[in-house]
């Protein structure tokens, strides 16, 4: 008999976020390559939203997320990494629908 399969759902204020990929190397506004081993105390990064609890307020599935890795909980689903963290601990949002924006786009 299959093992039955079991749909993920968040609860209360919690996000599930897909991390995007860094792309190893960086290039600084100046033109100066900074390694993909140099490590960044404060430096916040990019996820995509999979997932939202109930309570969630802003959010949605699919909006990019701004966020301090610190700051969450990892756990791997089907061989994907996730991280889970509360929607208070985001930064920011870039979605297409904006209604309070800073007027810079990605």
């Amino acid at each position: 008999m299959p093992e039955p399969k079991f749909e993920v759902q968040m609860l209360h204020d919690r996000v599930m976020i897909k991390v995007e990929k860094d792309s190893g190397e960086r290039r600084s506004t100046g033109g100066i390559v900074i390694p993909a081993t140099v490590e960044e105390g404060n430096r916040l990064v990019w996820g995509e939203v999979c997932g939202v609890g109930h309570h969630v307020r802003i959010v949605k599935p699919g909006d990019r997320v701004l966020f301090h890795p610190g700051d969450q909980y990892e756990v791997e689903i089907q061989g994907e990494n996730y991280l889970v963290m509360r929607e208070r601990d985001l930064h920011a949002i870039a979605s297409e629908r904006p209604e309070h924006g800073t007027g810079l786009y990605l």
